[in-house]
């Protein structure tokens, strides 16, 4: 799912002053019109016996004030911007043996230093063909992306033409600018081709959901500056100075005048990981701390009226803290931060959200606890890492959907694309998709393997009630995987009893019957692959590292 958004540029400057230099000023009806303070000559005196002079009822004309344009505040940025234009192939979780759909998008990018080009993960994401222009210049340079982060939106593409580069500019980065300052963004809106730019101000900084991947929260900045579709990627600058990359906002009724642009600890923190040559993701604790400011409940957990601490409601077994905290665990201190009892730290003089000590962090890096256990302090240290069940609830981008096509019966693993793409709305999948974190439902089932569809044909008349059902066992033996559902369709037995989750009768496939339909079926959906097993479940790749056995 893409979201391109981009920056135009509406900035008149001077229009209103000039409007209000040439309206007659408005006059109570109860006092008299003040003379004119123009600098018009005095008038001469009546000719003797001539009738007195009356004023004259229209005033003579006020010369426009003329305003100067304003000098461009962050210099020429023509030198570099590059507008990007992605040739896309969106994933048919429908019927995944097919390529895809085939789209268009623009976007807009910048030259750091590498020379490199930054620019959003959802500009270049699923892309086959990718091009950048240059102010200027009238060629199209095939790129090629180098980087990608889904996880909070941000990708670095390059250009192996040595031409590309020459006088272009590269940007350096600010900081995180103050509330009520003035910022400008940069771009092409609504896939313009030239550049266009709007200002605005800061107006939060804050925590917020990055939609791309649907799951991740990392620190944003809301400005008013407008960012419309296809001008993502785009900088947004200060004193000369990038201080953060366009990326989302709301549209419709939603709210207007919202944008949201990725400040410059997180660009920096991706840029680091990047060094070693391969990105490594966020990393994560793997748990959900409750506040305490109740006093009963702080007299229960054995704390003092000092406004300290946090509960530890629930830890994933998965993640980095799953054998270190446990439920009921206080937390009073992260890597020697005061946690409050509402969650927050001070952090270089700032109050923020105890995540943004581990958001700053990097895979096997080390984070510090002070934490109460049965009211008996203890310290305690975690080796941090990314936490493989929460994909499961995110968007994925340039993968293949994962499938066995057996019988003419689809089986896909749940994930949020799969979701979109059905529009499922049996009350199981959606219990075992919202819950599959929080009641730890991965421990048992890695996938959950839906029977998404049907392809029609003799050897599965009459079981489209099974439709939307969640594979349980196959002959006796436990669904863990889609691989393990692709080894027993593998095996020759003299029947298939596929036990689903929930009451009701199994689903029963004669081998031989299958065998005997399978070209027919193949032929007549145009079914190029019966299964997809290439990319390997996150679920697999980490249990088998944990030495838990994974068939």
């Amino acid at each position: 799912m893409k979201r391109l958004f981009v920056c135009a540029l509406l900035l008149f400057a001077g229009a209103d002053l000039f409007a209000q230099q040439n309206t007659p000023p408005l006059q109570r009806q109860d006092t008299p019109p003040v003379a004119s303070q123009q600098n018009t000559p005095p008038l001469p005196p009546p000719e003797e016996g001539a009738p007195p002079m009356q004023p004259s009822a229209t005033p003579p004309p006020v010369a426009p004030i003329v305003v100067a344009a304003p000098k461009q505040p962050n210099g020429k940025i023509q030198k570099s911007l590059v507008r990007i234009t992605s040739t896309e192939v969106e994933p048919d979780y429908r019927a995944p043996w097919n390529t895809g759909a085939i789209g268009r998008g623009v976007g807009a990018g910048f030259v750091i230093q590498g020379p490199r080009i930054m620019t959003n993960a959802h500009v270049v994401s699923n892309t086959r063909y990718l091009t950048v222009e240059r102010d200027g210049d009238p060629n199209k340079y095939p790129a090629r992306v180098v980087f990608v982060a889904h996880d909070c939106d941000l990708a670095l593409i390059t250009v192996d033409s040595p031409e590309f580069f020459k006088n272009m500019v590269p940007l350096g980065f600010g900081g995180i600018p103050e509330l009520e300052s003035t910022v400008s963004a940069y771009g092409y809106p609504i896939g313009g081709e030239r550049m266009s730019v709007t200002t605005g101000i800061v107006s939060r900084i804050d925590f917020q959901l990055y939609t791309h991947s649907s799951i991740d929260q990392h620190l944003a900045i809301q400005i008013s500056a407008q960012i419309n579709p296809g001008n993502s990627g785009g900088p947004v600058m200060q004193n000369g100075k990038v201080i953060g990359v366009a990326f989302q906002g709301y549209s419709g009724d939603v709210a207007q005048g919202v944008a949201y642009m990725i400040p410059t600890p997180v660009i920096r923190r991706f840029l680091t990981d990047i060094k070693d040559g391969h990105y490594d993701k966020y990393v994560d604790l793997g748990l959900t701390p409750g506040n305490l400011q109740n006093p009963a409940q702080r007299r229960y957990f054995g704390l003092p009226d000092d406004g300290r601490g946090v509960v530890v409601r629930t830890v994933i077994e998965a993640g980095p803290a799953g054998k270190v905290l446990k439920e009921g665990d206080v937390l009073l201190s992260i890597d020697d931060h005061a946690i409050a009892s509402d969650g927050s730290v001070e952090l270089e003089g700032e109050r923020v959200e105890m995540p943004e000590v581990v958001e700053r962090k990097f895979k096997g890096d080390k984070v510090k606890f002070e934490i109460l256990r049965d009211k008996k302090p203890l310290t305690l240290t975690i080796e941090l890492d990314t936490v493989w069940p929460y994909q499961m609830q995110a968007h994925h981008y340039d993968t293949r959907p994962r499938y066995v096509v057996y019988g003419g019966l689809i089986f896909q693993p749940l994930s949020l694309d799969l979701l979109d793409a059905y529009q499922i709305s049996d009350p199981r999948v959606r219990h075992y998709f919202d819950y599959y974190i929080l009641e730890q439902l991965y421990l048992q089932h890695p996938d959950i393997i839906v029977l998404t569809n049907i392809l029609p044909d003799p050897t599965n008349t009459y079981l489209g009630p099974y439709r939307s059902s969640i594979v349980d066992e196959v002959n006796g033996k436990k669904i863990a995987t889609l691989n393990d559902l692709a080894q027993a369709f593998a095996e020759t037995p003299d029947r298939f009893v596929i036990k689903m989750i929930g009451q009701g009768p199994p689903l029963v496939l004669d081998p031989k019957e299958v065998e005997s339909a399978r070209e027919r079926i193949r032929t007549r959906y145009n079914v190029i692959a019966e299964q997809n097993l290439e990319e390997q479940p996150v679920a697999a790749k980490a249990t088998a590292s944990s030495g838990t056995p994974h068939s």
